[in-house]
C-alpha cells in the first residue's frame, strides 16, 4: 500500500491544531513555535504532492478510495488535478506567513488581561482552517467536500468573533460588538450557501446514486447518467450559490468587508487569500464538471454578475476611510476577475482565472500584511490618521507600495500575467464583457495610489513621527512573497504548466473549444 500523501497532508495541519491546542497556558511562546513547525512540515508535504504530480499525466492523481458511509455510497475519496495542486501549495506557502505575522496577535492586552482568548487558540485554529482547506482541495467525493466546506466555517467564525483587531477608534466595548457583528454576519451568509448546496447535494444523490464526482462526471460523458434539463440547472443552481457566497460575488459579498475589517490582518489574509479560493475552485472542479449544459446556460448571468463585482468592488474601494475595507472591497473587484475567467469557457481564461486564484493570494498577503504591521504601529485603521510614513519607514512604505502596485496589476509583477490571460480569454468569447472589465484596471489603479499617497507621502503627522521601520520578523514574512511576485510576474510557467492541462480537460468536460482567430497568423 503506498503512503497517503494527500491525507497526510491535510491531516499534518489537524495534528498540529490539537498539539497547539493542548499546549499550557502558561506557554504561549511554545504553542507559537509548534504552531510554525507543523505549517512548515505541511508546506514541505506540499512540495511533496507538487514534485510527483504528473501534469502530462491522469487527471486525477495520488488518489486514494476507501469506504466511508457505505449505506449512502459516500467514500473517502481524494485525488488532485494540476488546479488543486497549485491552490494546495499556495494554502501550505501562505499559511507560515500568517502564523509569523500574527506571533503578536493573541497575546493578552496587559498582564492578566482576559479579554482576549489564549494564544494557543488562535494559533490551533489557523492550522485547523489549514487543514480543512486542503482537504476540500484534494475530495473527490462531494459530500466529503461538502463536510470540510461547512467545517471550516466553525474555526473562522472564532478567529473574527474572538480574536479581532485591536485597533479600533470607538473603545474596545463597541469593537467586541462589532467583532462580534462581523463573525455571526460571515457565519449566517455562509451557512446559509451551504444549506442550499445540502439540498443540491442531495438531489444529486437521487439522480446519479453515489457522491463520486469522478463516476458520475464519467457516467455523463459516456450518456449512461442523464439529467433532465430542469433538474441540471436547479443542481448547479444550488452549488453555485454556495460557491458565490464563498467566492464573493456581487451580490453575495456584503459579508466579507465586515469580516476583514474585524479581524487581524493575518486572519483577513486567511479569509481572502486561502478560504475564499474554495469557492472559486469548486466552480470550476463541481459546477462545470458535474453540470456542463447547466453551466453554459448560466455563463451570460453569471458573466454579469462578474463585471458588476469588477466595477462595484473597485468603485467602493475608492471611497473607503478604512485600510482594511479597502482591500476587501479590492478583493471583490479581483474574485470577480476570476469568476469572468472561469465562465468565458476559453482555455486562457480558466488558465488566468486558477493563476489569479495564486497571483492574488501572494499580492493579497503582502498588501494586508504590510497593512496590518502599519495598523498595529498607530492604532488606527483609518486613512486620514497616517500621512508621510516613507520618510520614518521607508522599507515599510516600499513594501506597501510593492503590494498596491501587485494589486493594480502593475506589469512585471504576478497579478498581471493572471489578469491579462483573463481578459484576453473573456474578449475572443465576449468582447463587450472584456471592454467593460477593463475599467477596473482603471479603477484598481485610482485607490492603490490614492492609498499610498495619503499614507505614505506628505508631511509627516506628530503620530507616526516616531513610528519604526518594519522589524526582522516583519521582513521575513513579506520578503519571500515580495520575491515570489516578481518571480511569478516575469515567469509564471512553473505555475501555468501545472494547471493548463487541467484547463483543457475542464473545457472539454462542457465541450467548449477556444473562439478561431478572425484572422489567421502569417506562416
Amino acid at each position: 500500500m503506498s503512503f497517503p500523501l494527500l491525507t497526510a497532508t491535510a491531516a499534518l495541519p489537524a495534528i498540529g491544531a490539537i498539539a497547539t491546542a493542548a499546549v499550557p497556558a502558561a506557554r504561549r511562546t511554545a504553542a507559537k513555535w509548534l504552531a510554525l513547525l507543523f505549517s512548515l512540515a505541511t508546506l514541505a508535504l506540499a512540495i511533496t504532492v507538487l514534485v510527483r504530480f504528473d501534469p502530462d499525466g491522469e487527471r486525477y492523481q495520488l488518489t486514494e478510495s476507501h469506504s466511508w458511509i457505505a449505506d449512502f455510497g459516500v467514500r473517502y475519496e481524494l485525488g488532485v488535478d494540476g488546479i488543486a495542486v497549485a491552490l494546495i501549495a499556495l494554502t501550505a506557502l501562505l499559511i507560515p506567513f500568517i502564523v509569523l505575522a500574527g506571533w503578536h496577535d493573541a497575546d493578552p492586552l496587559e498582564t492578566g488581561s482576559r479579554r482576549w482568548r489564549p494564544t494557543q487558540g488562535f494559533f490551533a485554529l489557523i492550522l485547523a482552517v489549514e487543514a480543512m482547506v486542503i482537504i476540500s482541495f484534494e475530495a473527490t467525493d462531494v459530500f466529503l467536500f461538502y463536510i470540510f466546506f461547512e467545517a471550516m466555517l466553525i474555526p473562522m467564525y472564532f478567529l473574527i468573533g474572538g480574536f479581532g483587531d485591536r485597533a479600533h477608534e470607538h473603545g474596545e466595548e463597541k469593537a467586541a460588538t462589532q467583532r462580534s457583528y462581523a463573525a455571526v454576519k460571515f457565519l449566517l451568509y455562509n451557512l446559509a450557501g451551504g444549506l442550499i448546496m445540502l439540498a443540491a447535494v442531495i438531489g444529486l444523490y437521487v439522480v446519479a446514486g453515489n457522491f463520486s464526482l469522478t463516476e458520475i462526471a464519467q457516467a455523463r460523458a459516456n450518456g449512461e447518467l442523464e439529467m433532465a434539463t430542469s433538474t441540471e440547472r436547479w443542481l448547479f443552481l444550488g452549488f453555485l450559490f454556495a460557491f458565490a457566497v464563498k467566492a464573493p460575488l456581487w451580490p453575495l459579498h456584503t459579508w466579507l468587508p465586515n469580516a476583514m475589517q474585524e479581524s487581524t490582518a493575518p486572519v483577513a489574509v486567511l479569509i481572502t487569500a486561502v478560504v475564499d479560493k474554495v469557492g472559486t475552485f469548486a466552480m470550476l472542479r463541481f459546477c462545470l464538471q458535474l453540470f456542463p449544459e447547466a453551466s453554459k446556460w448560466a455563463t451570460p448571468v453569471i458573466l454579469v454578475l462578474a463585471v458588476i463585482s469588477i466595477i462595484y468592488g473597485a468603485l467602493l474601494a475608492v471611497g473607503q476611510r478604512d485600510i482594511k475595507r479597502l482591500i476587501a472591497y479590492a478583493s471583490i473587484s479581483h474574485f470577480g476577475f476570476i469568476v469572468m475567467g472561469i465562465f468565458a469557457m476559453t482555455s486562457q481564461g480558466q488558465s488566468g482565472a486558477t493563476l489569479y486564484m495564486v497571483n492574488h493570494g501572494i499580492s493579497t498577503a503582502v498588501l494586508m500584511l504590510i497593512a496590518g504591521f502599519l495598523i498595529s504601529r498607530r492604532g488606527s485603521r483609518l486613512i486620514a490618521d497616517f500621512g508621510g510614513v516613507q520618510k520614518v519607514a521607508p522599507v515599510l512604505a516600499g513594501t506597501f507600495l510593492i503590494g498596491g502596485l501587485a494589486t493594480l496589476s502593475l506589469p512585471g509583477l504576478a497579478p498581471f500575467v493572471s489578469e491579462f490571460l483573463v481578459l484576453v480569454g473573456t474578449f475572443t468569447r465576449y468582447p463587450v464583457i472584456g471592454i467593460i472589465a477593463t475599467f477596473g484596471i482603471v479603477l484598481a489603479a485610482l485607490y492603490t495610489l490614492v492609498l499610498y499617497q495619503r499614507t505614505m507621502t506628505g508631511p509627516v503627522k506628530p503620530e507616526v513621527a516616531a513610528m519604526p521601520d518594519l522589524k526582522v520578523r516583519e521582513i521575513a514574512v513579506v520578503a519571500p512573497l515580495v520575491v515570489l511576485l516578481v518571480f511569478l510576474g516575469v515567469y509564471p510557467k512553473p505555475v501555468t504548466d501545472v494547471v493548463n492541462p487541467a484547463v483543457k480537460q475542464t473545457l472539454s468536460d462542457v465541450q467548449k473549444k477556444d473562439p478561431q482567430p478572425e484572422v489567421e497568423a502569417a506562416k
